[in-house]
C-alpha cells in the first residue's frame, strides 16, 4: 500500500475513533449509535466536533455502576457454573423454600447464598410470590382479588419473606401487581435467523379468540390501585424498616382498558400508569422492576419513547431491576427479538441508565426460542456477551 494511503487510512481510523468516543461520553445526544454501528451525521462534521470537545467530554464521562445479572436457573451447581462462565456474578435466586402458614425458610435462604458465594456470585433478589402466572396460577392470589381476610393472611407471609430476604442480604423484591398472565397471541417464525421463534402479541388475534372474564371479574382502575396500596400500605414499612426494595414489575404487556374485564395498572398509557405507581409513596422501598421490554410493548415508537421513562424514573431513584429485552412493533401488536434486531437501540439504553446513574442489575429476559435443546441457554449467553460488549465500549469510549 502507498504510505500516502495507509497514513490517511489511519488517520481516518484514528478521527472514527475519536468520533464514537465523544459520542459514548455525551450520552449519544441527538446524533445517536445504533447497535449496528451507523453514525446519523456526517463524519466530516462529527469530527470537527469531535476534536474541539475531546478534552471536556473527558472531564464529563459518568461510570457505570450496574452489572449484567439473571433471573433463571436457580442456585444450583449447574446453574451457578454457566452463570460464572460467562461472567454474570450478580443474580436473582428465584425463592427460598417455602413453609405452609410461615412464609420462606430462612436456613434455605442462606444455603442458597453460600452457594452464590462459592462461585463470587452475589444474591441480589428474590421474586416474591406475586409472580406473572396469572390469578388462576399463583399462591396468593387474594391480594390482587382484594379479598379480605384472606389477602390479611397472604400479607403477613410477604412480611415474613422481607425479614427472611434482609436476614439473607438479598436487598431487592421484586413482585407483580397484576390479574392477567403475561398475554401472548402465538408465535412468529424468523427464517433469517436460524427458524427462531419469536413470542408475540397482536390484540385484534386476541380480541377473536373471545376468552371471556378470568375469576376475577371485571375491575376498573381505581379497584386496580386499590388493592395495590392495600397491600403497599402493609409491606412498604416493613421493607423499610428491614432496608428491603420492592420492585414492581411491569404488566405485561400494557392492554386497552378492560380488556377481558381488567384494567391494568399502567394502561392505556404505560408512561401515565408508571407515573401514577411511582408516586404513591415516598419510600426508598418502593420501586420498579423496570422491564424495558414490556415498558416498550406500550409504546408507539419504542426506540425514542423509552428514554424518557429511563430518565424520569432513574432520576428519582426509583429503578432498582432492569429487564433488558428487544421487541420489533409497538403497542397492541409486537414481537420480542433478540437484542440486536429489535425497535430499541441498547447502545442509548445502557447510556441512558449510566447517566441516572443507575446501580444495579441489567438482566436479559424472555429470550427467543428454537427446538434445539440448548437453545434457551445459548440465548442467555449471546444475551450476556451483547450487553457487556456495549457495555465495554461505552466505558472505554469507542
Amino acid at each position: 500500500m502507498d504510505k500516502h494511503v495507509a497514513s490517511s487510512t489511519n488517520k481516518q481510523g484514528i478521527n472514527r475513533r475519536k468520533v464514537l468516543s465523544t459520542l459514548l461520553k455525551g450520552g449519544l445526544g441527538a446524533t445517536a449509535i445504533g447497535t449496528t454501528g451507523l453514525l446519523s451525521t456526517s463524519c466530516a462534521q462529527t469530527e470537527k466536533k469531535a476534536e474541539k470537545n475531546e478534552t471536556v467530554a473527558a472531564v464529563t464521562k459518568k461510570p457505570i455502576l450496574y452489572n449484567v445479572g439473571c433471573q433463571h436457573g436457580g442456585t444450583g451447581k449447574q446453574n451457578l457454573e454457566f452463570l460464572a462462565r460467562y461472567g454474570v456474578f450478580n443474580m436473582d435466586g428465584g425463592s427460598p423454600k417455602f413453609i405452609e402458614g410461615v412464609g420462606w425458610d430462612l436456613d434455605d435462604s442462606m444455603r442458597k447464598r453460600d452457594a452464590c458465594e462459592k462461585y463470587g456470585i452475589k444474591l441480589d433478589a428474590y421474586h416474591l410470590p406475586l409472580s406473572s402466572a396469572g390469578i388462576e396460577n399463583i399462591s396468593t392470589p387474594n391480594i390482587m382479588l382484594g379479598k379480605s381476610p384472606a389477602r390479611d393472611r397472604e400479607i403477613e407471609l410477604i412480611q415474613q419473606m422481607i425479614t427472611v430476604a434482609s436476614k439473607t442480604g438479598v436487598k431487592v423484591l421484586n413482585y407483580n401487581t397484576i390479574i392477567h398472565v403475561i398475554l401472548r397471541t402465538g408465535d412468529t417464525l424468523d427464517t433469517s435467523r436460524g427458524n427462531t421463534y419469536y413470542r408475540s402479541w397482536n390484540l385484534e388475534e386476541a380480541l377473536a379468540k373471545n376468552e371471556g372474564l378470568t375469576i376475577a371479574g371485571k375491575v376498573d382502575i381505581d379497584e386496580i390501585y386499590e388493592r395495590i396500596t392495600y397491600f403497599l400500605d402493609r409491606v412498604i414499612p416493613v421493607a423499610e424498616e428491614y432496608n428491603v426494595k420492592l420492585a414492581n414489575h411491569i404488566a405485561d404487556p400494557p392492554a386497552p382498558v378492560g380488556y377481558r374485564g381488567i384494567t391494568r395498572w399502567n394502561s392505556p398509557d404505560v408512561f401515565e400508569g408508571i407515573k401514577r405507581f411511582a408516586q404513591l409513596y415516598d419510600s426508598p422501598a418502593h420501586g420498579f422492576n423496570l422491564c424495558l421490554g414490556s415498558t416498550a410493548e406500550g409504546l408507539q415508537d419504542p426506540r425514542t419513547e423509552i428514554l424518557p421513562i429511563i430518565k424520569w424514573v432513574g432520576e428519582r431513584k426509583q429503578i432498582f431491576n432492569i429487564h433488558l429485552r428487544n421487541i420489533k412493533g409497538k403497542y397492541n401488536n409486537f414481537q420480542e427479538v433478540y437484542p440486536d434486531n429489535g425497535d430499541m437501540d441498547f447502545g442509548e439504553i445502557l447510556v441512558a441508565l449510566r447517566d441516572v446513574g443507575y446501580d444495579a442489575m441489567v438482566m436479559p429476559d424472555h429470550i427467543p426460542h428454537h427446538e434445539d435443546p440448548a437453545a434457551y441457554l445459548q440465548g442467555h449467553a449471546y444475551a450476556f456477551g451483547y450487553i457487556k460488549a456495549l457495555m465495554h465500549a461505552i466505558d472505554m469510549n469507542y
